[in-house]
């Protein structure tokens, strides 16, 4: 699972921008969950550009004010990665609308301990499935993390899954819509670890205050 992320003005958020050749910089941003907005990497026939983007595949208008909202009936903020051939709702997406969702780190809680988990000197490029809706004049872009089974190395923290982070020689095929052999990907959805991450205790994703000692979690290749 990952359900919280943060977007700060980091050097590794802006190197990370530079490598997926955007000139726009992600908006800074705190504890953004499901249902919120962020900014999120996409490519169609216009090119690479950063769009606002909510967290959650599927979404509506809300009922009692302007804005929208994820869909009550269905989660989609993740999408798992054993069901991305085999599910309709994922299927369409996973040919030809991937993205990529730039964040500093992501929280996990566990026994009520908050763990930030961030990348060892870099940022985090989250693998991601996005969906483009026209709600009256309205444009709006929505999107889910991808997840893959967990890890032994971090099954302590969230026993069930771990997000989906790119590598820079993954981005250009991930984000290229006319490449829609995804088989391709099989390796990328594999169970693993594949960089470096430390672990640490904060009281919030807002105020990122430590509150005990880093881990340091290897990478593990799938």
């Amino acid at each position: 699972m990952c359900g919280r992320m943060n977007v700060s003005d980091s050097p590794f958020v802006i190197e990370l921008m530079k490598i997926l050749g955007i000139p726009v910089y992600p908006r800074v941003r705190s504890n953004i969950g499901p249902g919120s907005s962020t900014d999120i990497v996409i490519e169609d026939h216009d090119g690479r550009q950063l769009h606002e983007a909510i967290w959650s595949l599927l979404i509506e208008p809300k009922k009692d004010k302007p804005g929208y909202r994820p869909n009550p009936k269905w989660h989609t903020f993740n999408s798992k990665s054993t069901r991305l051939d085999s599910s309709p709702l994922w299927a369409s997406a996973f040919k030809s609308h991937r993205a990529i969702i730039p964040a500093s780190c992501f929280f996990e809680w566990k026994d009520k301990v908050c763990y930030a988990i961030e990348p060892v000197g870099g940022a985090i490029a989250l693998a991601g499935l996005y969906r483009s809706w026209q709600f009256g004049d309205e444009a709006v872009h929505s999107f889910s993390v991808i997840t893959l089974p967990t890890q032994a190395a971090f099954r302590h923290i969230h026993e069930k899954s771990y997000p989906l982070m790119l590598q820079k020689d993954d981005f250009d095929l991930w984000l290229d819509p006319g490449f829609k052999d995804v088989d391709a990907f099989h390796d990328l959805l594999k169970s693993g670890i594949r960089a470096e991450v430390t672990a640490t205790p904060v009281d919030s994703p807002k105020t990122m205050t430590v509150t005990g000692e880093s881990e340091l979690i290897s990478a593990i290749a799938a």
